[in-house]
Protein backbone atom coordinates (compact mmCIF):
# COMPACT_ATOMS: atom_id res chain seq x y z
CA UNK A 1 0.00 0.00 0.00
CA UNK A 2 1.29 3.48 -0.74
CA UNK A 3 2.12 5.74 2.13
CA UNK A 4 0.14 8.94 2.28
CA UNK A 5 2.05 12.22 1.96
CA UNK A 6 2.67 13.91 5.32
CA UNK A 7 0.45 16.82 4.36
CA UNK A 8 -2.44 14.49 3.61
CA UNK A 9 -2.16 13.07 7.12
CA UNK A 10 -1.93 16.43 8.85
CA UNK A 11 -4.64 18.26 6.91
CA UNK A 12 -7.67 16.12 7.95
CA UNK A 13 -6.64 16.41 11.61
CA UNK A 14 -6.21 20.17 11.23
CA UNK A 15 -9.61 20.48 9.53
CA UNK A 16 -11.20 18.47 12.34
CA UNK A 17 -9.67 20.87 14.86
CA UNK A 18 -11.20 23.80 12.99
CA UNK A 19 -14.56 22.08 12.93
CA UNK A 20 -14.39 21.33 16.64
CA UNK A 21 -13.48 24.93 17.45
CA UNK A 22 -16.28 26.27 15.27
CA UNK A 23 -18.83 24.10 17.06
CA UNK A 24 -18.18 25.74 20.42
CA UNK A 25 -20.24 28.71 19.26
CA UNK A 26 -22.68 29.49 16.47
CA UNK A 27 -21.64 29.05 12.87
CA UNK A 28 -19.42 31.76 11.45
CA UNK A 29 -21.37 34.60 9.87
CA UNK A 30 -20.01 36.30 6.77
CA UNK A 31 -20.15 39.86 5.55
CA UNK A 32 -21.69 40.08 2.08
CA UNK A 33 -22.28 36.32 1.89
CA UNK A 34 -23.28 36.53 -1.75
CA UNK A 35 -19.73 37.65 -2.57
CA UNK A 36 -17.96 34.93 -0.54
CA UNK A 37 -16.35 37.53 1.71
CA UNK A 38 -15.31 35.96 5.06
CA UNK A 39 -15.08 37.80 8.34
CA UNK A 40 -11.59 39.16 8.89
CA UNK A 41 -9.39 36.59 10.63
CA UNK A 42 -11.30 33.62 9.17
CA UNK A 43 -9.97 33.18 5.62
CA UNK A 44 -11.93 30.79 3.45
CA UNK A 45 -10.17 28.15 1.39
CA UNK A 46 -11.60 25.07 -0.33
CA UNK A 47 -9.68 21.99 -1.40
CA UNK A 48 -9.77 18.21 -1.68
CA UNK A 49 -9.08 16.57 1.67
CA UNK A 50 -6.45 14.31 0.10
CA UNK A 51 -4.27 14.39 -2.99
CA UNK A 52 -4.78 10.67 -3.67
CA UNK A 53 -7.78 8.43 -3.03
CA UNK A 54 -7.72 4.69 -3.68
CA UNK A 55 -11.14 3.32 -4.63
CA UNK A 56 -11.91 -0.40 -4.57
CA UNK A 57 -14.63 -1.11 -7.13
CA UNK A 58 -16.85 -3.93 -5.90
CA UNK A 59 -19.38 -6.08 -7.74
CA UNK A 60 -22.28 -4.31 -6.04
CA UNK A 61 -21.93 -0.75 -7.29
CA UNK A 62 -21.83 1.89 -4.60
CA UNK A 63 -20.71 5.49 -4.39
CA UNK A 64 -17.02 6.01 -3.70
CA UNK A 65 -16.70 9.34 -1.85
CA UNK A 66 -13.98 11.90 -2.65
CA UNK A 67 -13.99 14.45 0.17
CA UNK A 68 -13.94 18.21 -0.46
CA UNK A 69 -13.19 20.38 2.59
CA UNK A 70 -13.38 24.04 3.53
CA UNK A 71 -11.47 25.88 6.25
CA UNK A 72 -14.68 27.52 7.49
CA UNK A 73 -18.42 26.91 7.69
CA UNK A 74 -20.68 29.39 5.90
CA UNK A 75 -24.30 30.36 6.49
CA UNK A 76 -25.20 29.54 2.88
CA UNK A 77 -24.71 26.68 0.43
CA UNK A 78 -21.56 26.73 -1.69
CA UNK A 79 -21.52 24.93 -5.06
CA UNK A 80 -18.40 24.34 -7.14
CA UNK A 81 -17.76 22.66 -10.45
CA UNK A 82 -15.84 19.37 -10.67
CA UNK A 83 -14.02 18.58 -13.89
CA UNK A 84 -12.08 15.53 -15.03
CA UNK A 85 -8.46 16.26 -16.00
CA UNK A 86 -7.78 14.33 -19.19
CA UNK A 87 -4.00 14.65 -19.05
CA UNK A 88 -2.44 11.57 -17.48
CA UNK A 89 -5.73 9.69 -17.08
CA UNK A 90 -5.73 5.95 -17.77
CA UNK A 91 -9.40 5.48 -16.83
CA UNK A 92 -12.12 6.41 -19.32
CA UNK A 93 -15.08 8.37 -18.01
CA UNK A 94 -18.45 6.68 -18.62
CA UNK A 95 -16.65 3.39 -19.36
CA UNK A 96 -14.51 2.63 -16.32
CA UNK A 97 -16.36 5.04 -14.04
CA UNK A 98 -18.76 7.98 -13.91
CA UNK A 99 -19.32 10.87 -11.51
CA UNK A 100 -22.56 11.24 -9.65
CA UNK A 101 -22.43 14.93 -10.55
CA UNK A 102 -19.98 17.40 -12.04
CA UNK A 103 -20.74 19.78 -9.18
CA UNK A 104 -20.30 19.50 -5.43
CA UNK A 105 -22.23 21.48 -2.81
CA UNK A 106 -21.03 22.19 0.72
CA UNK A 107 -24.29 22.80 2.63
CA UNK A 108 -24.77 25.82 4.87
CA UNK A 109 -23.17 25.28 8.24
CA UNK A 110 -20.99 22.43 6.95
CA UNK A 111 -17.26 22.25 6.16
CA UNK A 112 -17.17 19.14 3.95
CA UNK A 113 -18.98 17.50 1.07
CA UNK A 114 -18.28 14.55 -1.22
CA UNK A 115 -17.86 14.06 -4.93
CA UNK A 116 -19.35 10.64 -5.70
CA UNK A 117 -17.48 8.30 -8.05
CA UNK A 118 -19.13 5.12 -9.35
CA UNK A 119 -16.82 2.44 -10.74
CA UNK A 120 -17.99 0.13 -13.56
CA UNK A 121 -17.05 -3.29 -12.18
CA UNK A 122 -17.66 -5.22 -15.39
CA UNK A 123 -15.33 -2.97 -17.43
CA UNK A 124 -12.35 -3.16 -15.07
CA UNK A 125 -9.94 -6.08 -15.45
CA UNK A 126 -8.44 -7.87 -12.43
CA UNK A 127 -4.96 -6.58 -13.30
CA UNK A 128 -5.99 -3.06 -14.33
CA UNK A 129 -4.40 -0.14 -12.51
CA UNK A 130 -6.57 2.78 -13.58
CA UNK A 131 -6.46 6.39 -12.54
CA UNK A 132 -7.74 9.86 -13.29
CA UNK A 133 -7.60 13.33 -11.76
CA UNK A 134 -10.33 15.73 -10.64
CA UNK A 135 -10.12 19.51 -10.38
CA UNK A 136 -12.36 21.94 -8.49
CA UNK A 137 -13.65 24.83 -10.57
CA UNK A 138 -13.79 27.82 -8.22
CA UNK A 139 -12.51 31.38 -7.76
CA UNK A 140 -8.75 31.75 -7.39
CA UNK A 141 -9.08 33.39 -3.97
CA UNK A 142 -10.39 30.09 -2.56
CA UNK A 143 -7.15 28.26 -3.41
CA UNK A 144 -4.67 28.16 -0.54
CA UNK A 145 -1.04 28.77 -1.43
CA UNK A 146 0.04 26.76 1.61
CA UNK A 147 -1.57 23.68 0.02
CA UNK A 148 -0.80 24.50 -3.58
CA UNK A 149 -2.29 21.99 -5.98
CA UNK A 150 -4.89 20.67 -3.52
CA UNK A 151 -7.63 21.94 -5.82
CA UNK A 152 -6.84 18.69 -7.67
CA UNK A 153 -6.82 15.08 -6.54
CA UNK A 154 -5.87 11.77 -8.09
CA UNK A 155 -8.25 8.83 -7.97
CA UNK A 156 -6.96 5.25 -8.36
CA UNK A 157 -9.42 2.50 -9.31
CA UNK A 158 -8.85 -1.17 -8.51
CA UNK A 159 -11.18 -4.11 -8.95
CA UNK A 160 -12.22 -5.87 -5.74
CA UNK A 161 -13.60 -9.34 -6.40
CA UNK A 162 -15.87 -11.19 -3.95
CA UNK A 163 -13.87 -13.43 -1.62
CA UNK A 164 -14.36 -17.16 -2.10
CA UNK A 165 -12.28 -19.58 -0.06
CA UNK A 166 -12.38 -22.11 -2.92
CA UNK A 167 -10.21 -19.75 -4.99
CA UNK A 168 -7.41 -20.46 -2.51
CA UNK A 169 -7.63 -24.24 -2.46
CA UNK A 170 -5.96 -26.73 -4.76
CA UNK A 171 -2.51 -26.56 -6.31
CA UNK A 172 -0.35 -23.57 -5.49
CA UNK A 173 3.11 -22.42 -6.58
CA UNK A 174 5.13 -21.14 -3.62
CA UNK A 175 8.06 -18.85 -4.38
CA UNK A 176 9.95 -18.43 -1.13
CA UNK A 177 12.80 -16.25 0.07
CA UNK A 178 13.06 -18.61 3.03
CA UNK A 179 13.77 -21.55 0.70
CA UNK A 180 16.27 -19.44 -1.23
CA UNK A 181 18.23 -18.66 1.95
CA UNK A 182 17.60 -21.94 3.79
CA UNK A 183 16.80 -24.66 1.23
CA UNK A 184 17.27 -27.61 3.57
CA UNK A 185 16.65 -30.69 1.47
CA UNK A 186 14.85 -28.67 -1.24
CA UNK A 187 16.60 -28.18 -4.57
CA UNK A 188 14.51 -25.16 -5.64
CA UNK A 189 13.20 -21.97 -4.05
CA UNK A 190 9.90 -22.67 -5.82
CA UNK A 191 7.70 -25.63 -4.97
CA UNK A 192 4.31 -26.97 -5.93
CA UNK A 193 2.17 -27.43 -2.83
CA UNK A 194 -1.45 -28.33 -2.13
CA UNK A 195 -4.00 -26.42 -0.04
CA UNK A 196 -7.45 -27.38 1.24
CA UNK A 197 -10.19 -25.83 3.34
CA UNK A 198 -9.68 -26.08 7.06
CA UNK A 199 -12.18 -28.57 8.52
CA UNK A 200 -13.31 -26.32 11.38
CA UNK A 201 -11.98 -22.77 10.95
CA UNK A 202 -13.97 -20.50 8.61
CA UNK A 203 -11.92 -18.70 5.93
CA UNK A 204 -8.83 -20.76 6.79
CA UNK A 205 -6.84 -23.26 4.73
CA UNK A 206 -4.43 -26.08 5.45
CA UNK A 207 -1.20 -25.81 3.48
CA UNK A 208 0.24 -29.27 3.07
CA UNK A 209 4.06 -29.62 3.14
CA UNK A 210 4.20 -25.85 3.02
CA UNK A 211 7.92 -25.03 3.12
CA UNK A 212 9.45 -28.37 4.02
CA UNK A 213 8.13 -31.90 3.56
CA UNK A 214 6.17 -33.28 6.48
CA UNK A 215 5.15 -29.93 7.97
CA UNK A 216 1.74 -28.33 7.33
CA UNK A 217 0.69 -24.80 8.26
CA UNK A 218 -2.64 -22.98 8.62
CA UNK A 219 -3.39 -19.65 6.92
CA UNK A 220 -6.43 -17.40 7.38
CA UNK A 221 -8.10 -14.77 5.21
CA UNK A 222 -9.71 -11.57 6.47
CA UNK A 223 -11.79 -10.02 3.62
CA UNK A 224 -13.67 -7.55 5.87
CA UNK A 225 -11.96 -4.51 4.33
CA UNK A 226 -11.77 -4.85 0.51
CA UNK A 227 -9.10 -2.14 0.39
CA UNK A 228 -6.88 -4.08 2.79
CA UNK A 229 -7.52 -7.84 2.47
CA UNK A 230 -5.33 -9.51 5.10
CA UNK A 231 -3.58 -12.85 5.05
CA UNK A 232 -3.23 -14.28 8.55
CA UNK A 233 -0.80 -16.78 10.03
CA UNK A 234 -0.80 -17.44 13.75
CA UNK A 235 2.62 -17.64 15.36
CA UNK A 236 4.17 -20.76 16.81
CA UNK A 237 3.55 -23.00 13.78
CA UNK A 238 6.27 -25.55 13.14
CA UNK A 239 7.90 -25.15 9.72
CA UNK A 240 10.57 -27.85 10.06
CA UNK A 241 13.09 -29.37 12.41
CA UNK A 242 16.34 -27.43 12.81
CA UNK A 243 18.72 -30.22 11.90
CA UNK A 244 17.26 -30.69 8.41
CA UNK A 245 17.48 -26.99 7.56
CA UNK A 246 20.34 -25.54 9.62
CA UNK A 247 22.45 -28.67 9.93
CA UNK A 248 22.53 -28.16 13.69
CA UNK A 249 20.16 -27.79 16.63
CA UNK A 250 20.10 -24.32 18.21
CA UNK A 251 16.98 -24.55 20.36
CA UNK A 252 14.46 -27.35 20.83
CA UNK A 253 14.85 -28.59 17.23
CA UNK A 254 11.75 -26.72 15.99
CA UNK A 255 11.81 -23.93 13.42
CA UNK A 256 8.74 -21.81 14.13
CA UNK A 257 6.90 -19.28 12.00
CA UNK A 258 4.09 -16.74 11.95
CA UNK A 259 3.12 -13.60 10.08
CA UNK A 260 5.66 -10.80 10.39
CA UNK A 261 4.69 -7.93 12.71
CA UNK A 262 6.69 -5.51 10.56
CA UNK A 263 5.32 -6.15 7.06
CA UNK A 264 1.76 -6.60 5.76
CA UNK A 265 0.63 -9.97 4.44
CA UNK A 266 -2.31 -9.81 2.04
CA UNK A 267 -4.20 -11.62 -0.72
CA UNK A 268 -5.80 -10.78 -4.06
CA UNK A 269 -9.23 -12.35 -4.60
CA UNK A 270 -9.32 -11.40 -8.29
CA UNK A 271 -6.03 -13.05 -9.23
CA UNK A 272 -5.89 -15.79 -6.60
CA UNK A 273 -2.51 -15.01 -5.13
CA UNK A 274 -1.23 -14.12 -1.68
CA UNK A 275 1.82 -12.42 -0.22
CA UNK A 276 3.06 -13.84 3.08
CA UNK A 277 5.67 -12.01 5.11
CA UNK A 278 6.90 -14.79 7.36
CA UNK A 279 8.72 -14.31 10.65
CA UNK A 280 10.93 -17.31 11.37
CA UNK A 281 12.36 -17.93 14.83
CA UNK A 282 13.65 -20.57 17.22
CA UNK A 283 12.69 -21.26 20.83
CA UNK A 284 14.21 -23.43 23.52
CA UNK A 285 11.42 -25.19 25.40
CA UNK A 286 9.10 -22.22 24.98
CA UNK A 287 11.68 -19.52 25.73
CA UNK A 288 12.82 -17.22 22.90
CA UNK A 289 16.18 -18.21 21.47
CA UNK A 290 16.51 -16.01 18.42
CA UNK A 291 14.88 -14.69 15.23
CA UNK A 292 16.09 -16.20 11.98
CA UNK A 293 14.56 -13.39 9.89
CA UNK A 294 11.56 -12.04 8.01
CA UNK A 295 11.03 -13.66 4.61
CA UNK A 296 8.93 -12.66 1.56
CA UNK A 297 6.81 -15.41 0.02
CA UNK A 298 4.46 -15.46 -2.99
CA UNK A 299 1.66 -18.01 -3.28
CA UNK A 300 -0.05 -18.37 -6.69
CA UNK A 301 -2.92 -20.81 -7.15
CA UNK A 302 -2.97 -22.69 -10.46
CA UNK A 303 -5.26 -25.14 -12.25
CA UNK A 304 -4.79 -28.90 -12.16
CA UNK A 305 -3.64 -28.75 -15.78
CA UNK A 306 -0.98 -26.13 -15.00
CA UNK A 307 0.17 -28.15 -12.00
CA UNK A 308 0.63 -31.22 -14.26
CA UNK A 309 2.67 -29.12 -16.70
CA UNK A 310 4.88 -27.76 -13.94
CA UNK A 311 5.60 -31.26 -12.69
CA UNK A 312 6.46 -32.50 -16.18
CA UNK A 313 8.36 -29.54 -17.56
CA UNK A 314 9.73 -27.78 -14.48
CA UNK A 315 10.27 -30.75 -12.20
CA UNK A 316 8.27 -29.27 -9.34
Amino acid sequence: MKQKPILSILLPAWLCLLAFTACDEEYITYKNPGKLAPVEGNPEYVMFADTLTTCMVEQQQKALPIVVASTVACDYDRTFGVEVVDQGSTAIEDFHYHLGSHTVTIPAGEMTACVEVFGHYENIGPEDELGFSLRLVMPEQLKWDLYKGWDQTKVALFKSCPFEIDSFTGWCVLTSQLLLDYPGTNTMYQRLIYTEKHPTEENHILVRNAFYDGYDIVLGFDPSNPAEPKLLMAGGQVLSDEQSVFGQVLGDNHILGGESPYYDSYFNACQSFAILWLQVYVEDLGSPYGTVGHFYNIMEWVSDEEADRLRREEGM
